[in-house]
């Protein structure tokens, strides 16, 4: 039996092309023979002939979108929106577009997919708007690219919210100011810097060995007590104490410090990290956030900025490799098992066609 296989040319292009193949099995092994060319994706026919008609009858094979619901072959054409066709299933009574968007969507999950390593990685919404634009017919509204946003970080936070990694005993701290825009926002900070501009406070922590950041904590505020709940957070999250805690002077830290450890950890005060010969290792993190958040326009008040710093958490961690670990992500050089890779994968995304053919049948 044979079935429609879709590949993109060339990779990442967004232009998809349908091939006949069938699966054969030689020698214990599995390949699938490509048949022949049908088309661009979407245009191939209903029906299509198979072999080698005999001379008084044609067999053909019988070509049916299959439900994305429920996998069901019992589905029939219901109207175009948008110049799309759509399909309802008898089965499950659902109605779906005939694209490989996902169920109850009309974008191609690649598409999403890149849209999220695209965002976390520092393009704005609108850059990321023009950029589907440019890829599609559709007409994307980048707002539908932030619902992409909150959508699915959510979903990477509770489901990387149990995880414990192996990490080392040293651990590395520090805080950063981020700017959040004045409008709309009721967030005071007694540390702003101007009139016209908001800013809050970023803390950080990261283990020393794995790079794996460990836990942030956004505030208005810079005390023991902000200093506490992030070497709480922390220590939750590794499952552990560490035996040592490298932060700058900030005096906030030798009280937060005591207060989550007590005597189990030392503190050590530096102006300059040196733990493992890496100086600037928490230096070079808040660079990258930095220039995540200066093309931000949406991060309007803390609660908005938590969801981003929650989010890129898990990018940092799970999703985007490291040169100096090998170019795997700190969650794998942590001992870590899970099963999304990538973006993509917590989507769901999965290059299968949702047109089956069916064996041939007498005409």
């Amino acid at each position: 039996m044979s079935f429609v296989r879709a590949k993109e040319i060339p990779p990442g292009s967004g232009n998809w092309y349908d091939y006949e193949v069938e699966t054969i099995h030689e020698n214990g092994k599995v390949r699938q023979k490509v048949i022949r060319y049908l088309g661009k994706s979407g245009t191939t026919p209903r029906r299509l002939p198979v072999g080698n008609p005999p001379s008084d009858k044609t067999e053909t094979a019988r070509l049916i979108i299959a439900c994305k619901h429920c996998g069901s072959d019992n589905t029939r054409k219901y109207g175009k929106y948008k110049g799309v066709q759509n399909y309802f299933c008898d089965q499950c009574r659902t109605k779906f577009t005939g694209t490989d968007a996902l169920p109850h969507g009309r974008v191609s999950p690649s598409y999403i997919a890149s849209a999220l390593n695209e965002f976390y990685n520092g393009m704005s919404y609108h850059d990321i708007e023009n950029n589907i634009d440019q890829q599609t017919n559709g007409n994307i509204s980048h707002t539908a690219v932030i619902k992409w946003v909150n959508k699915y970080t959510d979903k990477a936070i509770q489901d990387t919210k149990d995880l414990h990694p192996k990490v080392g005993d040293t651990w590395i701290a520090d805080e950063t100011f981020v700017r959040v825009d004045k409008s709309k926002t009721n967030v005071e900070n007694p540390y702003s810097k101007s009139r016209k501009a908001k800013w809050v406070v970023f803390w950080d922590i990261i283990d020393a060995d794995t790079r794996f950041l460990l836990a942030s904590h956004v505030t208005t505020s810079r005390n023991k007590q902000d200093a506490r709940i992030l070497m709480e957070k922390a220590a939750a999250r590794a499952g552990k104490t560490p035996q040592i805690v490298v932060t700058d002077k900030l005096a906030a830290y030798i009280d937060g410090i005591e207060l989550a450890y007590g005597s189990d950890a030392l503190h050590k005060q530096s102006s300059s990290f040196e733990v493992k010969n890496d100086n600037n290792l928490i230096e070079r993190f808040h660079g990258s956030l930095k220039e995540r958040t200066k093309v931000m326009r949406a991060q309007r008040n803390k609660r908005t900025l938590e969801r981003f710093t929650d989010g890129w958490l898990v990018h940092y961690n799970f999703f985007r490799p490291h040169m100096s670990l090998g170019n795997k992500p700190p969650a794998v050089a942590a001992g870590l098992k899970y099963d999304n890779q990538n973006w993509a994968d917590l989507i769901g995304y999965k290059k299968e066609p949702i047109v089956k053919i069916l064996g041939a049948e007498s005409a």
